[in-house]
């Protein structure tokens, strides 16, 4: 089932799927409009409540450029005819497009007991496991949010808390064509090189990608 309104997802997003204890999957089929997508997020977030159980959203979006909320226009060199959406996560300029693995993570982190650095380094850590698992070395920089591959930036991260409850999340490369990236200043460093996971093994995609990325995010939160 494609996502038409926001509405239509409530508090049950389509494909729900138990993860771990507070934790629930959702897998969106197709490729889920960005903004559509983002006004679930944010309802979503507006919904809940103490009860509420944690979710993590897997999709692919279009293709969009998006700016964070510290998107500078300077950093969009070219878009030519995708669009591009000013969005209320951090960060600066990105893309996202058909094989990309977009996962949202919707987590109440008072809950948890735990603040938005330790978050981002949780999502950080999940995708250099993913990678490790497929014989890819990969690490985080503490200067710039994302996981890089020899110094090509491979994931990209951006949160937005309310309320003590975070919304978006991070974009894993697969198998995609990274042209629209010299379009643009990735997250805003003019040069920065963008690499995926196809360039580096074979056999890969994102549906696989993204189950390996849930069970790696799952055994990292569960031991905290």
């Amino acid at each position: 089932m494609r996502v038409d309104q926001p509405s239509d997802w409530g508090m049950t997003p389509p494909a729900a799927v138990p993860a771990l204890p507070g934790l629930v999957l959702h897998r969106l089929p197709g490729l889920q409009d960005y903004q559509t997508t983002w006004e679930a997020m944010h309802a979503f977030t507006h919904a809940r409540n103490a009860a509420t159980p944690d979710a993590l959203w897997l999709l692919e979006h279009p293709p969009v450029f998006t700016l964070g909320q510290a998107g500078r226009p300077e950093h969009l060199l070219n878009p030519g005819a995708i669009p591009v959406i000013q969005t209320d996560r951090g960060g600066q300029v990105t893309y996202h497009g058909p094989g990309q693995l977009i996962a949202y993570l919707l987590f109440d982190l008072r809950r948890a007991g735990i603040g938005v650095k330790r978050l981002v380094h949780i999502l950080e850590e999940s995708v250099i496991e993913l990678l490790a698992a497929r014989g890819i070395a990969a690490a985080a920089r503490p200067d710039a949010p994302g996981v890089y591959v020899n110094g090509a930036k491979i994931a990209s991260l951006g949160l937005r808390v309310r309320q003590g409850c975070s919304y978006h999340g991070l974009a894993l490369n697969v198998a995609m064509d990274l042209e629209p990236f010299t379009r643009i200043n990735p997250c805003g460093y003019p040069g920065l090189t963008v690499t995926q996971m196809a360039d580096l093994v074979s056999g890969v995609s994102v549906e696989d990608t993204g189950r390996d990325l849930a069970a790696a995010l799952t055994r990292i939160l569960t031991r905290g």
